[in-house]
């Protein structure tokens, strides 16, 4: 492969953008050849013939893998690089060098169209997850594409919409998962979003590409753009992105044409084209071994086990089994599933396990009974299929009823309109529970949705999200106690849309988003603010149960702490704990939210069977973003340390102090009467002459008056000649810093 400063401008040019909507180009005289970059989440979109970025035309058969959006509820990282491996097996007998993915956007808002494919709303589990699967996926070969960067958190306007976000938000919210794999993991490329940040284009924002992802975070790969988020190619190029997607016909002219006139410096070029040249290490060779796409299914089956979420379990009504009576199978989502997102990471999955078919099939082996009703059309209310269901459930003794999302309702390219689920699944639900002796509700979709209309009524929620393609077998296995439940949600499920923290800022007005509610994002807004979801983050049943009790917490260093808690399983089965540490504080005298994830490790655990896990929890946990030093900042102080199995239900709490930074604010006439004052160096001599000039005041009581008063100003009201003598002590004090 030849250096890229070998290569004439045109054909060093020409690498920068697309050969056609897949490929790069090709420069076969210099022994160059085109590199394919495909859709790849959760599954490999290799298009051999027409191509599109939105699914609409075939793709070669894949296995479709869990979405994010379950392989999030899965708290699982070691799964999330088991299905990065399989990914990059399918991805080079396809010829793929590099698998766009994964998406690790915030959720900020339940209404996000494209929510299915982000892991979750805090950051440090998104982090976590994302890195284990870009490293799982290029271990085995395949270039990995973390996206979509930064703070594309909807589809409404997502071509130019322009985010106003604060530097302390950015940086503890929506940054830290992109920050955390591209440290930990190097992925191949990094995808810039479509989005406007403060009224710059991801594309051309210097600010994000170079002096944040390159120079600060130390990224060595490819960035690329999202296919069609280049509107300026040389401003782009200057920005640090490299590779323009597609093939933009006009773009290697624009692009040399700058270079001749001197408005771009040519090694801007030559570095991008060699970044473009390098992604070849990942290029498969012409003879890779067939995948196992038999075992990539029972992988998938595997996984999609272990992401669904049990939310409600009254009376024990699951699991399934002999003695639980005749079975009704409810809902046309379970004959025709749907087990995947809408758009451009849209699966030609190898195969498909049917829901209706593998509960059918739980049920014969154990001798129990089963019949099905559709209940309801995909697209339309039916009365009469409703009042079949009914009858249905009536006559049996637990009635599963499928419900949730279409594809129509949510998808990339567009956000939801409302929380809920057809009205005439609802008017479904509803009547069945008024029928059946017991109620179970299978949810499928991609987000979140409103449970409040029928809640209540039923005895059993599991929430499968969207599991791919071994998601029918999973959820028959899950009701029937095959396998136990062990998903915990990665999102908050609200009661009402009002109640969620961005109501009321999204998705923006004229061309602009606020991120008003800040730090608040999902479950830091409701423990914060005290608004009770009806579901926390976290949260999540099993058939067992588990105690956590002897939490002990040690300070390692003056901003580290190591975290040791037992945990038991105080069932009768097997099952899997999620063991989640939370810290809070009001140290440093800044907003912090009541709790933020600081660590979590999902263990298996036989019944009776107890375990002490240990974590280190670093310095991150316990910084905030300091925006007047911009950097990172640990005050020292008191620091609360919760231990959970969600955000809200705490088994166990203690506190930490740290010594925290050493911190020395260089004190000017500027600065406030209350910083001197707590100046470790100037702030006793200062407190002393602030004593003798208070008249009898007590200098505490003085400093709450005058406090937040720049010392130059109060300076400039000291009448007479005291005022010359003040000052001169002051500019004394400065100078001795």
């Amino acid at each position: 492969m030849p250096d890229a400063a070998d290569l004439p401008l045109a054909d060093r040019a020409r690498l920068l953008t697309g050969a056609d909507f897949w490929t790069t180009a090709a420069v076969p005289e210099a022994g160059i050849d085109a590199l394919v970059l495909t859709d790849g989440p959760h599954g490999v979109r290799r298009q051999l013939g027409s191509s599109d970025h939105l699914g609409l035309n075939a793709a070669a058969p894949a296995t479709c893998f869990p979405p994010a959006v379950a392989v999030g509820s899965s708290w699982n990282p070691e799964l999330a690089h088991r299905i990065g491996a399989a990914i990059a097996a399918e991805a080079r007998a396809l010829g793929v060098t590099i698998a766009l993915g994964p998406g690790v956007n915030i959720k900020r808002h339940p209404l996000c169209g494209r929510n299915f494919e982000y892991y979750a709303e805090d950051p440090l589990l998104a982090g976590v997850l994302g890195a284990a699967h870009v490293s799982g996926q290029q271990a085995a070969g395949t270039g990995a594409s973390v996206k979509h960067f930064a703070v594309n958190n909807q589809e409404t306007e997502r071509m130019r919409i322009s985010v106003d976000v604060d530097a302390r938000t950015l940086r503890e919210i929506y940054l830290p998962a992109f920050e955390r794999i591209v440290k930990q993991a190097g992925p191949a490329t990094v995808m810039c979003s479509y989005n406007r940040i403060a009224g710059t284009y991801a594309s051309e924002n210097h600010w994000l590409l170079t002096e944040l992802l390159r120079d600060e975070w130390d990224f060595r790969g490819l960035i690329v753009s999202d296919w069609g988020a280049v509107h300026d190619r040389v401003a782009a190029l200057r920005a640090g992105l490299d590779l323009e997607m597609p093939h933009a016909p006009r773009s290697a002219g624009q692009v040399r044409g700058a270079v001749e006139s001197g408005d771009l410096d040519e090694d801007i070029v030559t570095t991008a084209a060699q970044r473009v040249l390098d992604l070849a290490a990942f290029a498969p060779s012409d003879a890779e071994p067939e995948p196992d796409l038999r075992a990539h299914h029972e992988l998938a089956r595997e996984a999609a086990a272990e992401c669904a979420v049990l939310l409600r379990n009254e009376h024990e009504v699951l699991p399934l089994h002999a003695g639980s009576g005749r079975i009704a199978v409810i809902g046309e989502l379970a004959r025709t599933p749907r087990y995947q997102g809408g758009g451009s990471s849209h699966i030609n999955a190898s195969t498909v396990d049917i829901p209706l078919d593998e509960i059918v099939s739980r049920a014969t082996s154990a001798g129990i009974s089963a019949e099905f009703a559709p209940g309801y059309g995909l697209d339309h209310d039916d009365p009469g299929l409703r009042a079949q269901a009914q009858a249905l459930a009536a006559r049996s003794d637990v009635a599963v009823v499928f419900a949730g999302l279409t594809e129509a309702e949510e998808s990339e390219g567009f956000d939801r309109a409302h929380l809920g689920i057809a009205s005439q699944q609802v008017a479904l639900l509803r009547a069945v529970a008024a029928a059946a002796p017991r109620t179970v509700v299978v949810l499928v979709g991609g987000g979140v949705v409103d449970l409040e209309p029928w809640h209540d009524e039923v005895d059993a929620i599991l929430e499968a999200f969207l599991l791919g393609q071994g998601g029918g077998a999973a959820i028959a296995d899950l009701l029937f106690g095959v396998a136990a439940p062990s998903g915990r949600l990665a999102e908050t499920i609200p009661r009402r849309l009002e109640d969620t923290p961005a109501f009321g800022n999204f998705p923006g007005e004229a061309g602009t988003v606020r991120y008003g509610e800040g730090l608040l994002v999902g479950y830091r807004w409701y423990v914060t603010r005290a608004i009770a979801p009806r579901y926390p983050f976290g949260h999540g049943l099993g058939y067992t149960s588990f105690a956590t009790d002897s939490l002990d917490v040690t300070a390692t260093g003056d901003d580290s702490a190591a975290v040791r808690v037992t945990v038991r399983n105080t069932g009768a089965r097997a099952g899997s704990h999620v063991v989640q540490v939370y810290i809070g504080s009001d140290a440093g005298g800044v907003f912090r939210p009541r709790r933020s994830l600081a660590a979590f490790r999902k263990v298996a655990l036989a019944p009776g069977e107890a375990r002490t896990i240990e974590f280190t929890v670093g310095r991150r946990a316990f910084a905030h973003w300091d925006t007047v030093r911009d950097a990172w900042s640990v005050p020292g102080g008191t620091y609360r340390v919760d231990v959970g199995r969600s955000s809200l239900d705490i088994d166990c709490a203690t506190e930490v102090v740290l010594a925290g930074d050493a911190l020395v604010t260089h004190l000017t006439l500027e600065s406030t009467i209350a910083e001197w004052a707590a100046h470790p160096v100037a702030g006793a001599p200062f407190r002393t002459a602030l004593s003798a000039s208070a008249g009898g005041l007590p200098v505490d009581q003085l400093l709450e008056l005058a406090g937040s008063m720049p010392l130059g100003k109060a300076l400039d009201m000291i009448p007479g000649d005291g005022a010359d003598q003040a000052r001169a002590q002051v500019e004394a004090l400065i100078a001795a810093q």
